[in-house]
């Protein structure tokens, strides 16, 4: 057992540059992973369908309504503001949402919700009974503070479900802590940057759309084991058939942290191969971070940080947070003047907009802002000028200029030189710039003032995004998104009444619980089916499909209804089983099925046949009578003889293709062949 006293003088240890090679056990690893997924049903609160309408913002019909609002922080249940709510207020944006045919007077927050979908409650409690679960007695939708605007009320409605579950992975078992049943939220169109403020568009077609929330206890023991468990549950979810498929309607969101770091909540880990690399570039982050910390510490002749965050002391820190407060106190300066000539045409076109350069002193700070830099993979190192320019960004500045990377930007040696003696600078102090309105100036330096300080103290718990470009992330590193949401933010939802779940419905749930992968492809294994069209059968989850055809009243062929339901990919099962059918029996050609689906009647099964029947002899779609193959087949093997004779039973082929093609679509191959081999066998 490690003693306080051994924790504090075993300093992490570990190559910032090779971010893979970190070792978990040594620095105290900790990850636990939240995944979000879709349901494949109505919305949750308004029975609305789930459905997304592609459009740009560019694109959305002028007929759509438009209404505005700004967000508000007020008090939880607990009488607290939440931190991120106070952090959002500050940012002074205002929110544009667009009303889709898909939403009404729920999804604008005009009407109270509607009481829990059915059956979005049933699959998450069946999900539930998946990991062996244990549900509340008493299901109590609460309210869950939401700052970026993307909820028109300001919060997102979510249900506790279960607790105590677990899933085994092949590196250990990984404990549930929580399965939720949640509201998606709207989609992000866009912003625009104005003078007064940022102004963000939303569509309401995805808010309201059932999510289950899976969260695991912190048993993740590597950045390898998070992909394995996220693919794990993801795969379990998919057994259910219920949830949505494609891409965005699954989400994993990472909690990491090392022992000398702390707690972050990393989003927009779309996709699964990335997950590790995101983990490793935190991990590599944190220590990066922990050991400049110290370095300022020794600078500013503060105590140490302790190696591991369990042996913080609340009044050194509290000490620390102080000096630091006289020593970097922030004041801002104008320092538009210097730049009135500036040859940099980036904060030229930005002052012609009536901005303003605004500057920040951060005393001793020279060459720790960084310049951009790469690991041995490519990807860029920790730099505190990268978080400096995160926290500004966060109230809507396009970025900041900082003395380490300077001169850059077409800001000059001689600009830097004046910005240095009006502001009567020392040799190891620091910079920032920002141009932008001076109210929002002023703002985005309060923010870097305040990351600055937080240097000298353990990476702060907040949420990151996964850096994205076009569409994927660029290099797995993260930038800060807003402070990690505190207690506050969770408080009941008074206009829905609580649900209890009584023992007939949960001993249900747990009798029918859907079959596993395995389980499928044992099933499947047993058909004559080849092993790819298995495996492309499992994937798009056909096998339930593919059984109801094959034990049905049709009683269809195995190996036909399987080749038929991946080649056609249509959603109308009833006519392509009919027309498969009838395709077995002789009854239609091949040619007739995709034309006979397209256009085919609704009804039973009989009927659909009828139809079928009669439309396949009115477009000549019907085979072509044995009789007739057979004079056609003679004829070609008279002409052929000699080739017959040459290449035998080998001869079959070549020959399919010279009868096909004078018979038309109107002949079954299969009988040709049939045919065809009689005829040769005699001869030969």
């Amino acid at each position: 057992m490690i003693t306080t006293s051994e924790r504090h003088i075993m300093e992490p240890i570990g190559e910032i540059s090779e971010p893979s090679s970190l070792d978990p056990v040594s620095l105290g690893f900790m990850c636990g992973i939240e995944i979000h997924q879709q349901l494949d049903t109505n919305k949750l609160h308004s029975r609305f369908p789930s459905i997304l309408f592609d459009y740009k913002l560019e694109e959305i019909p002028k007929d759509w309504p438009r209404f505005t609002r700004k967000i508000r922080a007020s008090e939880g249940e607990s009488g607290m503001i939440d931190i991120a709510a106070r952090f959002e207020q500050k940012r002074n944006r205002s929110f544009v949402y667009i009303q889709t045919p898909n939403s009404g007077l729920i999804e604008m927050d005009e009407a109270p919700p509607d009481i829990h979908d059915e059956h979005a409650l049933d699959i998450v409690l069946t999900i539930s009974s998946m990991m062996n679960a244990k549900p509340f007695p008493i299901l109590q939708a609460m309210r869950k503070t939401v700052v970026d605007g993307s909820n028109t009320s300001g919060f997102q409605r979510t249900t506790l479900i279960a607790t105590k579950g677990e899933i085994i992975t092949d590196s250990g078992i990984v404990g549930i802590d929580l399965i939720s049943l949640e509201e998606d939220s709207a989609r992000k169109l866009g912003n625009i940057n104005s003078t007064k403020g940022e102004i963000v568009h939303y569509t309401l077609d995805r808010l309201g759309t059932p999510l289950v929330e899976i969260a695991t206890a912190p048993d993740i023991k590597s950045p390898e084991h998070a992909k394995e468990t996220a693919r794990l549950i993801g795969t379990l979810l998919r057994d259910t058939r219920r949830v949505r498929r494609g891409l965005g309607t699954i989400r994993q969101d990472l909690n990491v942290s090392i022992s000398c770091g702390d707690r972050v909540e990393i989003k927009g880990c779309q996709d699964l191969d990335w997950i590790p690399k995101i983990i490793s570039l935190e991990m590599a982050r944190q220590l990066y971070f922990y050991r400049l910390a110290n370095k300022l510490r020794r600078e500013y002749n503060l105590p140490a940080l302790p190696p591991n965050r369990i042996d913080d002391a609340i009044p050194v820190e509290n000490r620390v947070a102080l000096t630091t407060i006289k020593k970097i106190p922030g004041i801002k300066y104008d320092i538009t003047e210097i730049f009135q000539s500036t040859n940099s045409s980036l904060i030229q076109s930005l002052l012609d907009n009536d901005s303003k350069v605004l500057a920040v002193i951060l005393p001793g700070f020279a060459n720790k802002l960084g310049k951009k830099t790469s690991d041995i993979n490519g990807t860029q190192m920790p730099r505190l000028g990268r978080e400096l320019a995160s926290a500004a960004k966060s109230v809507g500045v396009e970025g900041i200029f900082h003395s380490d990377e300077l001169p850059s930007y077409g800001i000059s040696q001689e600009e830097i030189r004046n910005i240095r003696e009006k502001l009567s600078m020392k040799a190891n102090d620091a910079f920032v710039l920002i141009v932008a309105p001076y109210w929002q100036a002023e703002l985005a330096l309060e923010s870097v003032i305040i990351r600055a300080r937080k240097a000298f103290h353990r990476i702060p718990q907040e949420v990151r995004n996964v850096v994205i470009r076009k569409g994927q992330p660029e290099d797995g590193t993260t930038t800060a998104l807003r402070p990690l949401p505190g207690r506050a933010r969770m408080y009941p939802e008074t206009d829905i009444p609580s649900l209890h779940l009584n023992e007939e419905k949960w001993k249900k749930i747990r009798q029918n619980v859907p079959m596993t992968r395995n389980q499928r492809k044992e099933r499947l294994d047993k058909l004559e089916i080849s092993e790819n069209q298995t495996e492309a059968i499992l994937n798009g989850e056909l096998d339930d499909i593919l059984f109801e055809g094959i034990e049905g009243e049709l009683n269809l062929n195995p190996k036909a209804w399987a080749s038929a339901l991946l080649e056609y990919k249509t959603q109308k099962i009833k006519p392509l089983s009919v027309a498969i059918y009838l395709r077995e029996k002789g009854k239609i050609t091949k040619e007739a099925i995709p034309k006979l689906v397209e256009d085919a009647i609704s009804g039973d099964l009989s009927s659909i046949e009828s139809w079928m029947i009669s439309e396949s002899k009115s477009r000549g779609l019907s085979p072509m009578e044995e009789g007739e193959i057979e004079k056609v087949v003679i004829q070609v093997i008279v002409e052929k003889s000699d080739f017959i004779k040459e290449r035998g039973m080998s001869s079959i082929g070549p020959l399919m293709g010279i009868i096909l093609q004078k018979l038309g679509s109107s002949a079954d191959g299969k009988i040709v062949n049939e045919i065809l081999t009689k005829e040769i066998s005699k001869i030969i």
